[in-house]
């Protein structure tokens, strides 16, 4: 589905990513982990068309996207959020969602102007899928009620749902839980799960562990830009290259065995045991 081969970008003298290869398993929820300044959110970056690598090349479906614009990018079924919710909080929650399905959509200036049969049979299409992207997320209810007067986890719930009506088959989550409390991740876990379910390939970077380690089938891990590490999450959490990226060589021994031991309670602590 969507490839990477030896992909990197550099910012003047700074490599952000190097070198990395790998692709991403349709159906299933990848996390991209690694410590602050790692280079994830520049990663997904490259990924979503955001930015244009210095090497390597991106793929998706068989398809050189490389050089493909956002739109273009979009359009083919790559959507992303980003750390900081992205929604227009003067509009209501369903003509934010509205905008995203607008990629799907040829009407123009003038369509809008003269009220032309394509333009209101392309608006009904983009409330329909509004409204459907926010019955995944759970906001149906709150269709016509102002985005910005939302809690913080109800908006980006409207950011995903902006995401989803574009019509994407691989959604990129940057940060979804960051700055919301536990039992709103908890929710949130529960609502990405059941978009990955109905079929939707997830790829989400995060730093909560306990999150990613009950919610991820699959995690890379990258470190100065390099991949380091992948695997399941019981694989990931017994790597010594994952734990010496968190803590750094001079990391008392003990607080090397307390992360472990988290990661490892985490791991084993998934549903059924999927990934023990």
């Amino acid at each position: 589905m969507l490839a990477f081969e030896d992909l990197g970008i550099r910012f003047g003298g700074n490599q952000a990513v190097q070198g990395v290869t790998g692709s991403i398993t349709p159906g299933i929820i990848t996390a991209i982990i690694g410590p602050n300044g790692a280079g994830k959110s520049t990663f997904f970056n490259l990924l979503s068309g955001f930015y244009k690598p210095t090497s390597g090349r991106i793929t998706f479906g068989g398809q050189d996207i490389t050089r493909l614009p956002t739109h273009e990018v979009v359009a083919l079924g790559v959507a992303r959020t980003f750390q900081t919710t992205t929604i227009y909080k003067e509009l209501s929650v369903l003509e934010n969602a509205v905008l995203g399905h607008r990629v799907r959509t040829r009407s123009g200036l003038w369509d809008a102007l003269l009220g032309t049969g394509r333009e209101r049979q392309e608006r009904r299409a983009s409330e329909a899928a509004a409204m459907d992207a926010l019955r995944r997320v759970g906001l149906e209810g709150q269709a016509h009620v102002p985005a910005g007067s939302l809690t913080q986890e109800a908006q980006k719930r409207v950011s995903i749902a902006l995401a989803l009506a574009t019509g994407p088959s691989v959604l990129l989550l940057d940060e979804p839980a960051a700055g919301i409390n536990p039992e709103e991740t908890v929710a949130l876990t529960r609502t990405i799960r059941e978009l990955a379910a109905g079929g939707l390939t997830v790829v989400l970077i995060e730093h909560k562990m306990s999150m990613i380690m009950t919610l991820a089938d699959h995690i890379m891990v990258l470190h100065h830009g390099q991949k380091i590490a992948e695997g399941s999450p019981a694989q990931v959490s017994r790597d010594p290259a994952v734990i010496e990226a968190y803590l750094g060589g001079h990391a008392a021994p003990h607080v090397r065995d307390e992360l472990k031991a988290d990661l490892l309670q985490s791991a084993a602590e998934l549903p059924g045991g999927q990934h023990a």
